[in-house]
């Protein structure tokens, strides 16, 4: 089975655009046509594997595995950690994410023939023999330890580790941390909004038309839903996850300025035999609201005979109060006659919180006049470029509205367009390898490490993260130990212990993708159980994370080794 389009001057994926899958092997290469076979439907990532692919990578990452190669050291034993330095948004928390889209890139790294012919022509002094090491590379060798999405992690903490023969490990660098930081700063940002707006809240994600692309936009609408959005407005990301993700949508100005006062409804006139049309005109009058605007009510209903289950009209296309949300209240009034509950309004200009309240009020006025307790509960949403400081104002100020959809401060990340993940190398054939700094943020530290989440007063509100080598013998439930807090050993007896970055690769994925509805409600879990002060906007407290003992003294012995003096570090 072929597909063939035409792809002149794009770089972006034919299959991607169409939304036909994401696994597939190109076929033919003539001029400007290009044929695919092997359709294959993408049940876990929503990342594309012509545009994710091992040419995704920073150039220099293929001449340092040429120079190893060129010197015998590509098979060298390697461990890299990935991890970040400092919290997004001036926060203390960062919530982990893309792990999915990783773990599906690797699992089917391979330099194509393509590719290969396409490196030829930028590496023209490399010897045919390294083309074919390149054509042969994978990770069959590779065991990865990580930490899985939506767990709350913390600066210094190896989210992934990659142990395995030092060209392999090398030339995945830039696509991991590209994988992994935007997934995680989009489901971070999704939670700060999350935590602004309340729980109570239904939050959905707008911001297709304002992303970085579509792979930004959705993939970022997946990380928002991971991080506690009902759902987006993103249809191909509903598609992607076999409708795990929800889709929403109620309509634009332009659609209501399509219709003019002489519109003819033709058979929408009519829903269940009643001329919705005449009952409109009968409530308009009854109101003495015939001064609402008479082309927004025909949208109305239009709209609402196509599927009236899910009437929510977007009320500020000509005057809010003075006519959408009293042309809404007419319509709702219809639908009412003939058995159906209108959902409810969509506010997106002008003060939300005050026109929130008068459109309530509104409500609940004609549900008392005509008898109809339910109008009180009609539905307002908010989409007037919604951001984390608006939503703490609109908590502040108080206000009547039921549901946000956000966009570009959510998809975009506007307040802090990165997170700053690096991907260092920290031994190399069994040595421990640091890096120094005078900056001693910037110091890495050595070795391979496992990281566990340590309760001490109770077996659900984590205490501290502790790093430890892994060699070490891991922190045991009742048994006393020792940590580095700053510079100075604290002894501690935990009550519950939790390895945070088990094995989750070895040659192939071992563990299952994460549901949005697992990741949600293990985001729930940790809001509830960790430190509240770690979440709060205004000065939030720092999550302790210390070192073992022995990870100390492993670093000052090297800092002192490389520096010739005693150095004393610390966790900032």
């Amino acid at each position: 089975l072929f597909f063939f389009f035409q792809a002149e001057d794009g770089i972006r994926d034919p299959l991607w655009s169409r939304g036909l899958g994401d696994v597939y092997k190109r076929q033919v290469s003539t001029q400007s046509t290009w044929g695919f076979h092997l359709m294959i439907k993408a049940k876990d990532s929503v990342i594309d594997s012509f545009i994710v692919n091992p040419l995704l990578t920073d150039f220099y990452e293929l001449t340092m595995v040429y120079r190893y190669w060129k010197t015998g050291h590509q098979d060298d034993e390697a461990v890299f950690e990935l991890f970040f330095r400092k919290h997004p948004f001036h926060g203390e928390f960062t919530v982990n994410a893309g792990l999915t889209e990783a773990l599906d890139y690797l699992s089917r790294f391979k330099f194509e023939e393509e590719h290969i012919n396409y490196l030829r022509t930028v590496l023209p002094y490399a010897e045919p023999e390294f083309f074919v090491y390149l054509s042969k590379l994978d990770l069959s060798k590779v065991k990865i330890h990580a930490i899985n999405e939506s767990k709350m992690v913390f600066p210094r903490e190896p989210i992934m580790s990659f142990e395995g023969p030092l060209g392999i490990v090398q030339i995945i660098e830039s696509t991991i941390i590209n994988l992994n930081s935007y997934p995680s700063l989009i489901c971070t940002n999704a939670v700060r909004m999350r935590i602004a707006a309340g729980r109570n809240k239904d939050m959905i994600e707008f911001g297709l038309r304002r992303a970085q692309g579509p792979t930004g936009a959705t993939m970022g609408a997946k990380y928002a839903c991971l991080g506690t959005f009902q759902g987006t407005a993103n249809t191909l990301l509903g598609f992607r996850t076999q409708g795990e993700v929800q889709v929403y949508g109620t309509m634009a100005h332009s659609f209501i300025l399509s219709y003019t006062e002489n519109t003819d409804l033709g058979s929408l006139r009519k829903i269940k035999g009643i001329d919705v049309l005449e009952r409109a005109t009968h409530y308009r009058k009854e109101l003495n609201w015939t001064n609402t605007n008479y082309s927004e009510l025909l949208s109305y209903l239009g709209y609402a005979s196509c599927n009236p289950e899910n009437f929510l009209a977007l009320v500020d296309t000509y005057d809010t109060l003075n006519s959408g949300v009293k042309n809404f209240l007419i319509v709702a009034l219809v639908l009412d006659e003939i058995g159906v509950k209108a959902k409810g309004i969509r506010l997106d200009s002008g003060n939300l919180a005050d026109l929130s309240k008068k459109a309530r009020k509104m409500f609940i006025e004609i549900g008392e006049k005509y008898n109809k307790p339910h109008f009180k509960e009609f539905k307002i949403m908010a989409s007037n470029e919604i951001h984390e400081e608006s939503l703490y104002e609109l908590a502040k100020v108080g206000h009547e509205i039921d549901m946000f959809g956000i966009g570009t401060n959510l998809i975009t990340c506007l307040k802090q367009p990165a997170l700053g993940m690096v991907y260092k190398l920290v031994t190399i054939n069994g040595v421990p390898r640091l890096k120094l700094s005078e900056d001693i943020d910037k110091v890495t530290l050595p070795g391979s490490k496992s990281i566990y989440r340590i309760y001490i007063n109770d077996k659900l509100k984590p205490a501290f993260d502790l790093i430890c080598l892994r060699s070490e013998v891991p922190p045991k439930e009742g048994q006393e130990m020792k940590a580095m807090d700053s510079t100075k050993a604290v002894a501690f007896t935990p009550v519950n212990v939790e390895l945070l970055n088990p094995l989750v690769f070895d040659g192939k994925t071992l563990i299952p993708p994460m549901t949005i509805k697992e990741g949600t409600k293990q985001i729930y879990s940790q809001l509830d159980n960790f430190n509240p002060a770690i979440f709060q906007r205004e000065k939030p407290e720092k999550y302790p994370v210390l070192l073992s003992v022995e990870m100390f003294n492993l670093v000052e012995k090297m800092m002192k080794e490389a520096k010739g003096q005693k150095q004393h570090f610390y966790l900032k």
